[in-house]
């Protein structure tokens, strides 16, 4: 029986793996992983329970996430979403659930009108801290459950705004509910309020790991917007809270960009934090900052070390645990935090795992939980010592579906980019095809300032270009992260300028090694990626065609856009002032250069891309009376997320690519 390809369809049938979270002893974990019914258009996320390699299902029927342990680790708390909430407010929200993992039926903790999310046992075992929102005004949770009815039941929908930062992604914000903590007793059921009245935006692409409870359970940590209304500037910052509430204490005040992620010390003397230095470049490199809480003094950890810190955790007094890009891959450090305090800035991060993409460091004793991915796996559960011995896989859920697949084999490449500096490219080949003459795709990544790791990607799944025959090829172009500060740095207010020259350079690579048909060759991305293709149709026709997903065509436009403090540094201008430089690098005045077809696709509730970037960019092909086709997805964002509507897209790029290939 011939090997299975990787189509859409099985993408779809792949389970998500979630992060996984242990218990305080580490012989246990529970892990969210996320199922697709194609045909009714949704996902259920079930939480499993692993162990001694063992996995079972604890929760079936209903969306479940966000698990935390019982410190005595005979419970756990998790968020599941409630139908009734559906029927009253016209969306799910998620509530507070308590489950007995000695057997017994779940039982309900909360009833908050906008719902719950990240929940944290103080070290009591006696009460769960957790987050929810409350409408500015109406600051009761009955005040707010009785303004969420007005607003459904009103005719009246129109919105309205004075501040600067109105609307984030695909929803308006100005007239949001601001995120509270809530602190509930689990048996008298009594929640409190710790934050009454406080209007300060949390990180609102995901608040989860935002925030922390100290060891003796009296202090509270977590991150939140600095910046009052109208917001010109939107600089996260880290304060700290009495459990027994007050007013909010800003401690990275000092700080000239974001702060975020706060974390105790397991003795509780410390709290530390990361933070930027430049602000409106949003991939500065993250330090980590130490802040001693009886003196309040800040100490920079690891400014000299040139990779930018997430995801970090204290692993025992002396040590923290984190992740950093590092060329193309992922790789998991140890700080000894002990010498660092000591001497701030001489003692760097050891490299103690490095290869393909982690993600998600829990730490319980000496062992790391984490999930791991690569080019030929989608994530799975890993565990592995602070030494970084003893790696294991944990759970093996897409094992039954991957076993039977034919996968590309990936090779990483470097080759002389723009200004003479050697840029990384990784390769996937067609399975069973010879390595000769093959039709190129190139996936050019967003951000600007991201990268190609060596990952499993659900929305661009570069096994699934592989398999309809394309060679694959994913530039990590000048403005990438994980190659230091100053080459992601380096390509700000010319965004046209060096990636352009780095593809360019890749594609010549490629056609004179031979492994590249230069007359079967396509560009393809999405957001700065579909930039980076509407430039590229602007400055050559050597490619076939282009697919421009959610792709910026008009930086003078995109002032639209969601986010606009900071654009004039990484775009080259503002459109009252620096026209010239602004225009210098803008595909829409240039667009007398399209000539290779396009495909462009977007979604109507895009605010970081408004989809009228994509209109301009197809009536211009139009008006030049060039082959371009329009896909736009009513109900979607800056990403394509509902099965149906994902599968509709992979077939719109494949028969796109199919057609002038």
């Amino acid at each position: 029986m011939p090997a299975e390809r990787m189509t859409p369809q099985l993408l779809w049938r792949l389970p998500r793996v979630g992060n996984p979270i242990p218990d305080r002893e580490g012989g246990r974990f529970v892990v969210p992983v996320t199922t697709y019914d194609i045909e009714k258009n949704e996902g259920l996320t079930r939480l499993w329970l692993g162990g001694d390699d063992t996995l079972r299902p604890l929760t079936s029927v209903v969306s479940a996430t966000s698990p935390a342990w019982h410190p005595d680790g005979e419970s756990l708390v998790f968020l599941r979403k409630s139908p009734a909430d559906k029927e009253a407010l016209g969306a799910e929200k998620s509530q507070l659930w308590l489950m007995p993992l000695a057997g017994g039926e779940p039982r309900k903790l909360t009833d908050m009108p906008l719902g719950v999310a990240d929940p944290k046992w103080l070290p009591d075992g006696k009460r769960v801290a957790f987050l929810s929102p409350l409408y500015s005004g109406h600051w009761t949770v009955d005040a707010t459950a009785a303004e969420a009815k007005r607003r459904k039941d009103s005719k009246v929908k129109a919105r309205t705004s004075e501040n600067r930062f109105y609307r984030f992604w695909d929803r308006w914000i100005s007239e949001d509910p601001f995120q509270h903590i809530f602190v509930l007793d689990v048996d008298s059921g009594q929640t409190t309020d710790l934050t009454p009245e406080l209007q300060r935006l949390f990180p609102l692409m995901d608040v989860s790991g935002s925030w922390d409870i100290s060891p003796d359970g009296r202090e509270i940590a977590f991150t939140a917007e600095r910046n009052n209304p109208p917001y010109h500037e939107l600089t996260a910052g880290v304060f700290t809270l009495p459990i027994t509430g007050g007013t909010p204490k800003l401690i990275s005040e000092w700080t000239t960009s974001n702060a975020s992620r706060p974390r105790y010390s397991p003795d509780g003397k410390w709290l530390v934090h990361g933070a930027q230095v430049e602000l409106g470049f949003y991939a500065d490199k993250t330090r980590l900052i130490a802040y001693e809480r009886a003196s309040e003094k800040h100490l920079v950890l690891t400014e000299p070390w040139d990779h930018s810190a997430e995801g970090w955790e204290f692993a025992g007094a002396d040590k923290l645990a984190l992740i950093a890009e590092d060329k193309g891959v992922n790789a998991i450090y140890t700080l000894d935090f002990t010498r660092a305090v000591n001497s701030p800035g001489e003692v760097e991060p050891e490299q103690v795992a490095r290869g393909g993409w982690y993600t998600g460091l829990a730490i319980s004793g000496e062992t790391i939980f984490t999930t791991r991915q690569h080019h030929r796996n989608p994530p799975e559960v890993y565990s592995l010592k602070l030494d970084g011995s003893g790696e294991q896989r944990r759970s093996e859920f897409t094992k039954p579906l991957m076993d039977g697949v034919r996968l590309a084999e990936p090779e990483e490449h470097y080759f002389e980019g723009a200004d003479g500096d050697r840029v990384q490219m990784w390769l996937l080949y067609p399975p069973g095809l010879e390595h000769r003459n093959l039709p190129l795709v190139h996936l050019i990544h967003g951000g600007p300032h991201g990268a190609f790791g060596d990952q499993w990607h659900w929305r661009w799944c570069a096994q699934s270009f592989a398999a309809e025959g394309y060679l694959v090829a994913m530039v990590n172009f000048h403005g990438s992260t994980g190659w230091g500060n100053e080459f992601a740095r380096c390509i700000m207010a010319e965004w046209g300028k060096k990636p352009y020259e780095d593809i360019s350079a890749a594609t010549d690579y490629l056609v004179e090694k031979s492994l590249a048909d230069p007359g079967r060759m396509a560009c393809a991305g999405g957001s700065y990626g579909g930039y980076m293709t509407c430039w590229i149709a602007t400055q050559t026709d050597r490619y076939k065609c282009l697919v421009n997903h959610a792709g910026v065509s008009d930086l003078q436009a995109q002032y639209a856009r969601d986010v606009t403090p900071g654009r004039e540094k990484a775009l080259g201008g503002e459109p009252w002032g620096d026209q010239a430089g602004l225009d210098r690098y803008n595909p829409i005045r240039h667009s007398k250069g399209y000539k290779t077809p396009m495909l462009v696709i977007h979604g109507e509730q895009d605010f970081r891309v408004p989809y009228t970037q994509a209109l301009e960019t197809y009536n211009a092909y139009h008006a030049q009376k060039l082959d371009a086709r329009l896909v736009v997805y009513p109900d979607e964002n800056h990403w394509i997320l509902k099965p149906q509507n994902s599968l509709h897209w992979y077939g719109e790029v494949f028969s796109w690519l199919k057609r002038w290939l």
